[in-house]
């Protein structure tokens, strides 16, 4: 019988990583950290659920890459464990940090096979330095280095945290209200990644892969009367603007797009819903820069854009290099990787009836190389 739940915290801000990338998304080969951490565990046991905690954020994208359990992480370590705790039904579970991510097979089945009622099992690591507490030194053979991922009983666990005392771990809160801890032989490959400097340490993590991410985006708005026109983030000389929720600049919209595509996060729709009043009437600039902060942190880099704008009018031969110079701005991108082209539908359909403008965007996106810093 399947009777563990795992648990995989990664909901921290990682505020001690001075990456680009949020450290969870990290990519190793095509695979960002956090899910290459739940499917090594699941090569190594069958748990009857994996359940894996992370911010709001991170959960709408990551959803898009497995079908593990997400839930909302809290402010701190204990309050996300807690939350997943909730839906857990198992006798036991299992829990670690992705940041863990170098996993022992034999040092994982040591842990699973010490499991008991009303206990915690506890991968530990010897005390080899001198320590001191303070200024004055202690006998380092009573001391453990405790390590994850740790086995609770799941009754006991949820119980021992209920508690309004602030835990760093399992076990501690465990042994508060008396249950058993059960230590076992941990390992030195179980290398917590905090750093940058921890990256040198972790033989299992390989290189991003170089392979380039193509999306595609198209937006359409018809026009609107005594509305300011907005493309690629400039101003367009018009009698009308684009009838939108947002102030309708078509350009960016499917830029974005692109980019979300690229990177297999999803649509505009799902980040920016046109149902939203917080994005009423919102300059389109600040979703294109809330979209390239969202790359930035999954660990992706732009790599060029190419537009089509399809308009009967405005005529925009004279806007094309303002609107590339703007764009290549917005993007951090210098403006030969900024691409952009228009033409007529030759007064056909409903752009040819001049009722309004589409725009057809694709982008490319590389993983970020972190081998290289």
């Amino acid at each position: 019988m399947n009777d563990i739940t795992l648990i995989l915290l990664g909901a921290g801000s990682a505020s001690r990583f001075n990456l680009p990338p949020k450290k969870q998304w990290l990519w190793i080969d095509t695979k960002p950290l956090w899910l290459k951490v739940a499917d090594d565990f699941q090569a190594i046991y069958s748990f009857a659920k994996t359940i894996i905690v992370s911010s709001k954020d991170d959960i709408k994208s990551m959803s898009n890459f497995a079908e593990y359990n997400f839930i909302q992480g809290g402010d701190s370590r204990q309050e996300s464990l807690n939350n997943a705790l909730k839906v857990v039904d198992t006798p036991y579970v299992l829990v670690s940090d992705i940041a863990r991510c170098c996993l022992d097979r034999e040092m994982i089945k040591r842990v699973i096979s010490a499991k008991k009622n009303n206990a915690c099992v506890v991968p530990t690591l010897k005390v080899v330095d001198t320590l001191y507490l303070n200024d004055s030194p202690i006998n380092r053979e009573d001391t453990k280095i405790i390590q994850t991922p740790q086995l609770s009983y799941t009754q006991t666990v949820k119980k021992a945290l209920s508690q309004d005392i602030e835990f760093t771990d399992d076990s501690s809160a465990v042994a508060s209200i008396g249950g058993e801890i059960i230590f076992v032989e941990g390992s030195a490959k179980a290398h917590k990644l905090t750093t940058v400097e921890d990256l040198s340490k972790l033989n299992c993590l390989d290189k991003p892969s170089d392979r380039a991410l193509t999306g595609f985006g198209i937006d359409i708005h018809p026009f609107e009367e005594g509305k300011k026109m907005m493309l690629c983030g400039i101003e367009i000389e018009s009698d009308f603007g684009f009838k939108a929720h947002s102030d309708g600049d078509v350009a960016i919209h499917a830029v974005i797009d692109a980019l979300l595509g690229a990177g297999g996060l999803g649509d505009i729709g799902e980040f920016y819903p046109d149902t939203s009043d917080e994005y009423k009437e919102i300059d389109s600039k600040e979703l294109l820069a809330d979209t390239l902060r969202r790359l930035k942190d999954f660990g992706y880099v732009i790599g060029n854009i190419d537009l089509s704008i399809i308009a009967q009018t405005p005529r925009l031969l004279n806007y094309k290099k303002r609107m590339r110079f703007k764009l290549a701005s917005l993007l951090n991108l210098t403006p030969n990787l900024v691409n952009i082209k228009a033409t007529t539908a030759e007064k056909l359909g409903w752009i040819g009836r001049k009722e309004g403008v589409a725009v057809e965007a694709v982008a490319t996106l590389y993983y970020y190389d972190w081998k290289k810093q």
